[in-house]
């Protein structure tokens, strides 16, 4: 039996103030905000912001494993964000600190209707039940998640299959998005695993790579270097798996993101028709993120072939999260 496990990069403390104190570190980073910028070009109209999260500890506290206390970020803080970029949509991801407990989330999907919102939620597929997913359903959620790089999981290959299945189970019905939240390095199994389940899957964060040195001064990297990569390209290929260009701060420590000018690329030629772009909203443990230079990295990653852009930020996730474009 493969047994695959998250690097130590990946790993959280598990402890809150140890958390708190890792947050802090991370702040520390040529990411900080060094004033307001401005996009080169417009979004496309009708953009998907296809990761953000919405978290209020005061008025819905967190799970007693949380790894980190966030500040509030609210509905009206997002659309505050959003305005300055023109993106009506988006679509709320229930963070670790939340476990299954989604009523934060739900709240805020219900206040932006099926029209601008969709929702992936935190469940347990052994307990959960139809009736409560059919509810969810009719506010826009659509999808699943399984995160396990933000606790530190480690699984077996046999382990993740039959876990995935779990999730296939009771998704399917509703044609809902498994989205996962797991290492690179997962990506091979998941080749032989993802075509059985019979439902969409969609990774998080150019599939939460560790990006090895740069082989020159130059900064770029050769993406299948790094071990299932060349997988994930394989899984985008096959049609049924997305991958969201999200959170570069989370993977890279070079505010140009040259280390991942390579992966960008190479995932939008690949995969363009399953890539979809998304600002990783409130940016959970990063403080003073400017989103602009992502955008325009994005631009520059298409070609600034009007098509791409538009897939990207897009037509990819209408698809993807089953929004009705005559609505």
């Amino acid at each position: 039996m493969l047994s695959l496990w998250l690097k130590g990069t990946h790993r959280l403390a598990s402890h809150p103030v140890l958390a708190h104190s890792a947050a802090a570190r991370n702040c520390a980073s040529p990411w900080l905000r060094r004033g307001q910028s401005t996009l080169s070009r417009p979004l496309p109209r009708g953009t998907w912001d296809s990761h953000m999260h919405v978290v209020d500890p005061g008025c819905f506290p967190l799970a007693a494993h949380a790894q980190y206390q966030p500040h509030p970020h609210t509905l009206a803080d997002a659309r505050a964000f959003y305005s300055q970029f023109g993106i009506q949509n988006m679509v709320l991801v229930q963070p670790s600190i939340y476990g299954n407990d989604n009523s934060c989330l739900l709240e805020a999907l219900e206040e932006l209707t099926p029209k601008h919102g969709r929702a992936v939620v935190g469940l347990d597929p052994k307990t959960i039940n139809y009736e409560t997913m059919e509810k969810w359903h009719a506010l826009g959620v659509r999808g699943a998640r399984l995160n396990l790089v933000s606790v530190g999981r480690e699984v077996h290959e046999d382990e993740l299959r039959a876990e995935l299945e779990s999730y296939a189970r009771v998704l399917k019905p509703f044609k809902w998005v498994l989205q996962l939240y797991v290492p690179l390095s997962l990506a091979l199994p998941l080749v032989n695993i993802v075509p059985g389940l019979g439902v969409k899957v969609c990774v998080d964060h150019f599939g939460s790579p560790v990006l090895p040195q740069p082989s020159d001064s130059s900064g770029t990297i050769y993406p299948y270097d790094m071990q299932g990569f060349a997988s994930l390209v394989s899984l985008l290929q096959t049609g049924n798996t997305w991958v969201k260009l999200s959170a570069p701060y989370r993977l890279s420590q070079d505010p140009e993101m040259r280390d991942l000018d390579s992966v960008g690329r190479e995932l939008i030629l690949k995969g363009g028709n399953r890539v979809v772009y998304a600002t990783d909203w409130p940016h959970t443990r990063f403080d003073n993120i400017d989103s602009v230079p992502f955008i325009e990295k994005c631009f520059e990653w298409c070609g600034g072939d009007e098509n791409s852009i538009d897939r990207l930020f897009r037509v990819n996730a209408e698809e993807l999260w089953d929004v009705d474009v005559d609505t």
